[in-house]
């Protein structure tokens, strides 16, 4: 055999090896690629927080509040770095409608209002150019994490408060989810130190797990109407599983009819309901409904729905105990 037919398969056998590592690097790129979606998108957050211990001393620091209040803006109302006493990040964040009320009505001994403060944003996954915005599942996963640290820091330092949870829109979400938690008995604090849970235009809304106030609306929350739904940063969750448990009775939500948000036609990829969920489309172009809760009226005395939970949060304050202070 010549030396060229040597030099030949020298060559296609140097060249097979470079095909087989530059193959194993190609795979080995996309694998990582993979890992670093699926955690910069959220997909792989999950905060499970110690539950508390049933044990309770005879009283408290007198540091500690009668009752903290935990408000939770929506997207676009807030920042990770905002002033959770005194937020400015949105100076026509819905949530000040409840929360400046309350501060107002109760000295800080009695009720402490505290707004979360997360990255509250929500972005458009085939915006181009990219809208430079937080992923859904990201501002989501901070949001809760804000509130969860929060509450676990709190009670671990104030055994006997009480808590009050409401939320917007998103920060409804990240409430209500908290809220679940905590009335399955795994959240951060125990469910009989939670006075209520006041949720407006709850992207998780189930009809049938809380009060509803305000008019009837048929729909359910969009992540319940499109359930199952993942596409990068996004991923709609579907129903908390048990509701709000223990905390069922003491949940309120007010969603305005045609808010798609919080009024989503059930079911909406069932091959069954496409026709009707079509027809209700129209309802949601150009409707402002979602941004107008501040004046959205929920009953005969002509109450708006940020007056309401206000008022219902300052009724829970004022019946709170007082616990003992050492």
């Amino acid at each position: 055999m010549s030396w060229s037919g040597r030099g030949t398969r020298k060559k296609r056998g140097g060249l097979l090896r470079k095909l087989v590592i530059a193959l194993a690097l190609f795979l080995v790129f996309v694998l990582v690629a993979i890992v670093l979606w699926y955690i910069l998108a959220g997909r792989g957050t999950k905060i499970t927080p110690t539950p508390p211990g049933p044990e309770r001393p005879s009283a408290q620091p007198a540091s500690c509040p009668d009752v903290q209040v935990v408000s939770v803006p929506g997207t676009w109302e807030s920042a990770s770095s905002d002033d959770p006493y005194a937020p400015s990040a949105n100076p026509a964040s819905l949530m000040l409608n409840i929360t400046q009320p309350l501060q107002a009505r109760f000295d800080q001994s009695r009720a402490d209002v505290y707004t979360v403060p997360y990255v509250a944003q929500f972005s458009n996954p085939v915006a181009i150019p990219p809208d430079g915005q937080e992923s859904y599942n990201n501002s989501r996963g901070e949001g809760t994490a804000a509130a969860t640290d929060l509450l676990t820091r709190r009670h671990q330092e104030c055994p006997l408060t009480n808590y009050l949870l409401v939320g917007f829109s998103q920060g409804a979400v990240i409430a209500g989810d908290i809220a679940a938690s905590i009335g399955a008995g795994d959240g951060p604090v125990p469910a009989d130190q939670v006075l209520g849970v006041g949720l407006i235009a709850d992207g998780r809304r189930d009809p049938a797990a809380a009060t509803n106030v305000g008019q009837p609306v048929a729909g359910v929350g969009a992540e319940l109407s499109l359930a199952g739904l993942k596409v990068p940063g996004i991923s709609m969750t579907g129903p908390r599983e048990g509701g709000f448990g223990a905390l069922g009775d003491r949940t309120v939500e007010i969603c305005a009819p045609s808010d798609g948000i919080c009024d989503a036609p059930p079911g909406a990829f069932k091959p069954g309901n496409w026709l009707a969920s079509a027809s209700r489309l129209l309802e949601y172009f150009n409707n402002p409904v979602h941004a107008m809760y501040n004046s959205y009226v929920v009953d005969e005395s002509g109450t708006t729905a940020t007056q309401w939970i206000a008022n219902w949060a300052g009724e829970k304050i004022e019946a709170a105990p007082t616990p003992p202070h050492e």
